[in-house]
């Protein structure tokens, strides 16, 4: 996906200018005309901040540009996993056109060295995984916790986290999140 494209499209389909964006988000303009050209690659919080500038979350972002409109499916095969993950991050949502969708459960997977960016994330809802392989870094508050294969994790994601891998191999956990527009 062509994040830059995608985000000036929907921005002038919102019919905002890049300084009001910048401004709703609490961005530089220039931020906002980086991303547009594919100069940086944002992180998932840098696109969810600026994203609230219009609003939008990020399941919507996504699902515009697959043209995904809630057909209403059981099952949902390996290649038809939605990837809203920025850079290196890979978050592959499950059930990406379910309408009117309460929570996302995604399969994640953090290459070593990625990180779901400088700032925290906070928003309203919570949120649980359980790892499937490797180890992630978690911050929730000011607390710090190494989880390894097998252990998981559950909180309120109105307290201030954010997700790296420091290690050497990738981490792969599948998550829920609510509500469901991530």
């Amino acid at each position: 996906m062509d994040i830059g494209a995608s985000l000036k499209a929907v921005r002038k389909m919102r019919g905002l200018s890049q300084r009001e964006l910048a401004k709703r988000a609490g961005v530089t303009n220039s931020t906002i005309s980086m991303i547009e050209k594919n100069s940086v690659s944002p992180s998932i919080s840098s696109l969810k901040k600026v994203l609230a500038g219009i609003p939008m979350s990020l399941v919507e972002f996504f699902s515009i540009e697959e043209g995904t409109v809630g057909e209403q499916k059981v099952v949902y095969r390996s290649e038809e996993l939605l990837d809203i993950g920025t850079g290196d991050l890979v978050y592959k949502l499950i059930g990406r056109d379910y309408p009117n969708r309460t929570m996302s459960l995604m399969l994640e997977t953090y290459p070593p060295g990625t990180s779901t960016g400088d700032d925290m994330l906070q928003h309203r809802g919570e949120e649980g995984a359980y790892i499937l392989e490797g180890k992630i870094e978690l911050t929730v508050a000011n607390e710090t916790f190494v989880l390894e294969k097998g252990d998981s994790y559950y909180f309120s994601s109105e307290l201030p986290h954010h997700f790296s891998n420091p290690f050497t191999e990738p981490c792969k956990l599948v998550s829920a999140t609510t509500p469901g527009d991530f």
